[in-house]
């Protein structure tokens, strides 16, 4: 395969990693020129994430029914497409069903993508190739609140879609002229019912959350939804467990160290996706700055995030998984309720050292979880290990955007519905409570978990 195609197949993944955390800073923009309030646009947020989760574990099964390129020139357009439909919405219902169509076609652009890199890359190249396709995870996530505060300020939110359109075409363009094709492969049974099942509960149960908190809908509809994801969530785990081939097989909760990374790091991972939502929020309604200026002050956490990878795999080895993981947890979570504490007189600069470290921390901590993750689990099921781990990151992010999206409006609602300083204190300490929770988990390991996988693979680093 050419030299060439991890570039191209990262040109699409900037696109999806970029529009991921572009948004966060233009929510309260959008929200004025549909008409609808910032926080009701958690529901924006919140779909694109169920949306990735519930389309990601069958990724797999697509490229090889329909072909890996296929597959991942679809979902380009698809991404296209929801795109288009952001940028033309003029109601909170059309942004939703646009962000779920765009959501749609991002679930199935990373693990396509990586598909395609390793069934049709030599081994001896293939640690380059990774790397090349890594760089719109961390480069995407830098520009995106900069990126979408500037064009939201000095022309228009439309822009923040507008410019996926140019970049998809080029990317598919690219793609069926350079990229040659790849082997079909003869499918595994799909788990049709379960895949049904597994969606309902995902959509359900998040987006039943976020719509008890909105004002314009009856409680009792959030709560009913909740009910319907539940129900279908336990009945999805009763069939699974007589299946041959289950869509996400609960039988992985067997590993130890794969059952304390999932649940530990989705607690704390609630954390991390309420802080993109409620820190733009909290910079431009509570302390009057511009999108753009909002975006300057946020990007400094993907900053911190990419700057902790030089650093992860020897801290792990010299202090060991348990130890990291409690400390880094705790003091991430102190940093997430401090965020609270900042009014408009706190100098900028130091709300950027909070993000700054915080966003360290935090990613420190993600590298030990997701390497954890796989410490215990047969090879055989390293595929299904992929595919929960990836559902359980988007789960828990999206449950972290509405609960904090609740805790602002009940606070909220309390004195008036105009958001103020405390709404955003009590939301902040609502998520940073529940990211040390995270902290149970990680106390209860051995103190020799993950020693086997810091010496064969962490510290090589």
């Amino acid at each position: 395969m050419s030299r060439l195609t991890p570039i191209i197949l990262a040109v699409a993944l900037f696109m999806e990693r970029m529009d991921s955390t572009i948004i966060a800073t233009s929510l309260p923009a959008i929200a004025a020129d549909i008409g609808t309030s910032p926080i009701a646009l958690k529901l924006a947020v919140t779909s694109y994430l169920v949306a990735l989760a519930v389309f990601i574990p069958i990724s797999g099964w697509m490229s090889d029914r329909f072909g890996a390129l296929n597959v991942f020139r679809l979902a380009i357009g698809v991404f296209m497409i929801g795109s288009i439909g952001c940028a033309f919405s003029n109601s909170i219902e059309a942004f939703v069903f646009a962000r779920l169509i765009q959501g749609a076609g991002g679930s199935m652009m990373t693990p396509v993508s990586r598909l395609l890199l390793v069934r049709g890359t030599p081994r001896n190249q293939l640690v380059d190739a990774l790397a090349w396709l890594t760089i719109p995870a961390l480069i995407g996530p830098i520009l995106g609140p900069p990126v979408g505060g500037f064009l939201t300020t000095y022309l228009s939110w439309h822009w923040i879609f507008w410019i996926n359109v140019p970049i998809g075409i080029v990317g598919i363009i690219l793609v069926t002229r350079l990229l040659p094709p790849v082997e079909t492969r003869v499918p595994k049974p799909l788990d049709f019912p379960g895949f049904f099942l597994s969606a309902i509960s995902f959509g359900a149960l998040i987006l039943g959350i976020s719509i008890v908190s909105l004002p314009a809908v009856p409680r009792y509809y959030g709560y009913a939804t909740v009910a319907v994801g539940a129900l279908s969530g336990i009945i999805y785990l009763l069939r699974a467990r007589r299946v041959a081939h289950p869509l996400l097989d609960p039988r992985m909760f067997r590993y130890p160290m794969f059952r304390a990374a999932i649940v530990g790091a989705s607690n704390f991972r609630m954390g991390l996706g309420a802080l993109p939502f409620l820190m733009p929020l909290m910079l431009q309604l509570g302390f009057g700055l511009s999108p753009f200026q909002s975006g300057m002050v946020t990007f400094v956490t993907a900053i911190g995030s990419l700057s902790s990878k030089f650093g992860a795999a020897r801290m792990f080895g010299a202090f060991g998984f348990r130890r990291v993981l409690i400390v880094t947890t705790i003091l991430s979570a102190i940093l997430l309720g401090i965020n609270g504490l900042f009014h408009p007189g706190t100098p900028l600069s130091l709300i950027m050292a909070c993000l700054l470290v915080g966003g360290v921390l935090r990613s420190m901590a993600f590298s030990g979880v997701n390497a954890m993750a796989f410490g215990d689990v047969d090879d055989a099921d390293s595929g299904q290990a992929t595919a929960i781990n990836a559902v359980a990151q988007r789960l828990s992010m999206a449950t972290g955007v509405a609960v904090a999206g609740a805790s602002l409006d009940i606070s909220s609602s309390l004195h008036g519905g105009t958001l103020e300083n405390i709404d955003f204190q009590i939301a902040f300490v609502v998520v940073g409570l529940i990211s040390a929770s995270s902290v149970i988990t990680f106390w209860r390991l051995p103190r020799n978990a993950g020693d086997d996988l810091v010496n064969r693979k962490m510290r090589e680093g």
